[in-house]
């Protein structure tokens, strides 16, 4: 046993290691702070419907009213049965928010290092250089907790991968198995696809070395044990998969089947996003140098000014006061790229860029094939629009390319490997694989190629770069070319202070390695010497963007928004109606939805009809629209600014019984008929649901009355009276794939109305309607779950018996 614990003891302290520097990076959680996390508080205001009913009834609703007019929960937390997976994800992550996801970076990373057979201390090098790297740590601070969640279990993911091909077929299944399946537990399908083409980019470089070494049988082996592996881990997440891509198809996600846009011109009926929504954040080609230098391009869409700003002085010049000059320094960004916006830039760390150009001299065989593949392939398509020919192709023709945008995310992807190599590089340096003879000229080469190319970007900067933002034209309109040049020798003092600063930590980082060669340095000082530079430069870049300023007390995060006076007049309303916010963009803000039924709201899939409706209709102030779905309360402003809270009298109700039938021969009638339309009277029926109604000329019943009796958000109790056959018009959101109809407790059919509403056929006397959102796809879902979990665990057991018992018959 004494063996055994100190084989273990190194991990063990390792393991502590993570966790201390997890929480002292985001020491404040030790205080009962919460970072503020902008993305995650619209989420809270999303979620906070289904999360008070959950803790009302201690069920799922799988339905929210509250966003959107109406929609699934399904990626707004939902929770689902038979989802135990997601209870060991839960246990791994033990750490406060957001040092869990820190700590998970660090963990992974480490372990596939080992898995890599690299020796323990440069595993901890590597996974502290891969969880401090800026674009990793400044997701957190904004809320990208899915995406920090998928890239976290990336290299777990990458261990499986790697122990398969190495024989070790059941770890390697097992250790595939758990970590794909906590891959998509993550819930970030577009991280999850990014890691996909890097495996891909893998099992081709293994392939042709395969084919080379005349091991084929091995590798087809290797490859269907991993097949089996990602369909089990696939079942263990049944649920949400099924869920999302029902709801996916459905969304701004899908297809739709307008063919026209709001403007009158032809729509992309095509599915998946617009070209120009995919590459709105295409990283610019010479901006791809911020992986090496932090502020080679300004930084931050609001990076502060240098000390002795240039631009502060010409304010002052020109008689500015403080005030002014700070009015006007607010609008002026120091970075000087073509991106929308920019909140950090992807800084890798110049250690980690000089180590991986040492190791392409060192590393030889598939690591250094596929890391250098995979670099060169997510660079070009993270450059987006800068490089359209690729990322047309894509988009064209490589499946399910066009469901995702900012492509210049697909950068984590370099952000994973370059680190691996960087390390797998430095593990030849430390050992004897090399002639010393190999290390020095290898050394030498990378120092004069990364050292030079710096120098070179230091010595003519104002000869290779002009610093020029395309918000410069307007500022020199309004302050002068002189002003204009003030603001380009801050971003040159800018570039020149980090590109100084990356020079000194390649120059130290090579001083480490010259010394070690020669001796003077112990491998373990050495290491040692490394990871204190790491840290001091990533975490010195790092703390620019995110720090103690962006926590806050617990509260402020778990209740995020404050009830104003608007909020307090609609909310003693207790009867079922919606309410529009027109004191800002409504169809992006999750403020409304976390205090009523709101019509906007903020998710990233939009429920697409609704989507539509609000381009055509909703954005410009068409009241009828509103109307149609119920909306009760308008927020707007008062002529001092302060939120207010109009009732609109017009509102339809939560039901109503219309006289007419206006057919539309497909989608684009459909919801131009809306136009100017008397939804009390009048419905707009698609051709293919006419059917259902038995006969179009209703006769109208003056006594009719039809009322909603009892809500929740997933079943809806209706109470009607009528003499004669009624078409009935709900202001709930027509959503097949979930919603189940009943008159007095048995089957019925509903049809869609209005473009986006449920309809019915009442008919006469006193009914019950009953609407109930029994989503089979949760049923399904949890059942492949329950299988698969079931035959993961055999598999487990009867793997564990065999590798014990063939290790006692070995002994």
């Amino acid at each position: 046993m004494q063996p055994n614990f100190k084989k273990f003891l190194p991990h063990l302290v390792v393991f502590v290691l993570f966790i201390v520097a997890s929480l002292a990076y985001f020491n404040p959680v030790l205080q009962g702070k919460k970072i503020f996390q902008s993305d995650i508080v619209q989420y809270t205001g999303m979620a906070k419907q289904q999360n008070d009913f959950r803790k009302a009834t201690g069920e799922e609703t799988y339905w929210t009213d509250a966003a959107f007019g109406g929609m699934p929960t399904y990626q707004l937390g939902a929770k689902y049965p038979n989802n135990y997976i997601k209870q060991l994800d839960l246990a791994i992550r033990f750490l406060p928010r957001p040092a869990d996801y820190l700590f998970l970076y660090f963990i992974g990373m480490y372990i596939l290092f080992l898995v890599l057979k690299v020796d323990y201390k440069l595993a901890f090098l590597g996974a502290l250089a891969f969880g401090f790297s800026t674009y990793l740590i400044i997701i957190l601070g904004v809320g990208h907790n899915a995406k920090a969640h998928a890239i976290a279990y990336m290299p777990f993911v990458l261990s499986g991968i790697f122990l398969t091909f190495h024989g070790k077929y059941l770890w390697g299944f097992l250790l595939l198995t758990v970590s794909m399946a906590l891959e998509l537990v993550a819930n970030h399908f577009q991280m999850t696809y990014y890691l996909m083409l890097l495996v891909i980019i893998i099992g081709i470089v293994y392939l042709i070395d395969a084919y080379r070494k005349k091991l084929l049988p091995h590798y087809f082996k290797a490859v269907g044990i991993m097949v089996v592996a990602v369909i089990i881990s696939i079942g263990l997440n049944a649920t949400n998969i099924l869920a999302t891509k029902e709801y996916a198809d459905t969304s701004t996600r899908g297809k739709t089947e307008l063919t026209v846009n709001a403007d009158g011109t032809p729509k992309d009926n095509k599915t998946g996003l617009d070209y120009d929504y995919i590459t709105e954040y295409s990283y610019g080609r010479l901006e791809s140098f911020n992986l090496f230098i932090p502020r080679f391009m300004g930084g931050s869409s609001s990076e502060a000014f240098p000390k002795d700003s240039k631009t502060v002085e010409s304010l002052m010049r020109m008689g500015a006061s403080a005030q002014e000059a700070n009015q006007v320094l607010s609008q002026i960004p120091m970075y000087w790229g073509n991106q929308t916006y920019v909140g950090a830039p992807a800084y890798i760390g110049a250690i980690v860029i000089f180590l991986a150009v040492l190791a392409l001299f060192l590393v030889r065989g598939r690591l250094k094939w596929w890391v250098v593949s995979g670099f060169i392939l997510t660079l070009l398509l993270s450059w987006g629009d800068n490089f359209k020919g690729l990322t047309q192709f894509f988009i064209d023709y490589v499946p399910m390319y066009d469901k995702f945008r900012a492509v210049s995310s697909i950068q984590v992807i370099i952000e994973l490997i370059l680190p691996i190599l960087a390390i797998v590089g430095l593990h030849q340096f430390f050992n004897q694989f090399e002639r010393e003879a190999e290390k020095k000229k290898a050394l030498l080469w990378s120092t004069g190629i990364v050292g030079g190319l710096t120098l070179l970007f230091i010595l003519f900067k104002a000869t290779l770069f002009d610093f020029a933002s395309p918000y410069d034209s307007y500022f020199r309109e309004e302050m002068g070319l002189p002003f204009v040049e003030a603001i380009r020798e801050d971003r040159m003092s800018l570039f020149a202070s980090d590109a100084i600063r990356s020079l000194i930590f390649v120059l130290l980082t090579a001083a480490v390695l010259w010394f070690f060669m020669k001796g003077t340095l112990k491998k373990g000082f050495a290491v040692a010497a490394l990871c204190v530079l790491v840290l001091v430069d990533l975490v010195g870049v790092d703390r620019r963007y995110v720090n103690e300023e962006d926590f806050v007390q617990a509260r402020l995060v778990d209740e995020p928004f404050q009830k104003n006076g608007a909020d307090i007049q609609i909310l003693e309303d207790d009867g079922h109606h919606r309410v529009y916010d027109a004191t800002t963009n409504a169809f992006n803000s999750g403020r409304a939805s976390y205090f009523h039924n709101a019509l906007g709201g903020y998710h990233a899939a939009k429920p697409g009809r609704m989507q539509d409706l609000f381009e055509y209709y909703i954005s410009q102030g068409n009241i009828g629209i509103l109307n149609m779905l119920n909306v009760r309360y308008i927020i707007t402003k008062t002529k001092n600014g302060g939120p207010v809270a109009q009732r609109n009298p017009y509102a339809n109700g939560d039901a109503w019984f219309v006289e007419n039938v206006q057919p539309a021969k497909n989608a684009d009638e459909e919801i131009q008929l809306l136009d100017s339309l008397d939804t009390k009277k009048t419905a707009v029926v698609n051709q293919k649901f006419l059917s259902k109604i038995p006969n179009q000329n209703i006769e109208r019943d003056s006594t009719a009355t039809i009322e909603l009796f009892t809500y929740q958000p997933n079943h809806l109790v209706y109470e009607a009276s009528t003499k004669s056959p009624q078409l009935a018009i709900f202001s709930e959101i027509y959503y097949p794939k979930g919603w189940n109809a009943y008159i007095n407790g048995k089957p019925a059919e509903y049809f869609r109305a209005n473009y986006v509403l449920r309809a019915m056929v009442i008919p006469p006397g006193n009914n019950k309607i009953e609407f109930k959102f029994e989503p089979k796809v949760i049923q399904t879902g949890s059942t492949i779950s329950l299988v698969s979990s079931i035959i993961f665990l055999l598999i487990l057991l009867s793997g564990l018996y065999f590798a014990f018992r063939k290790k006692e018959l070995n002994e």
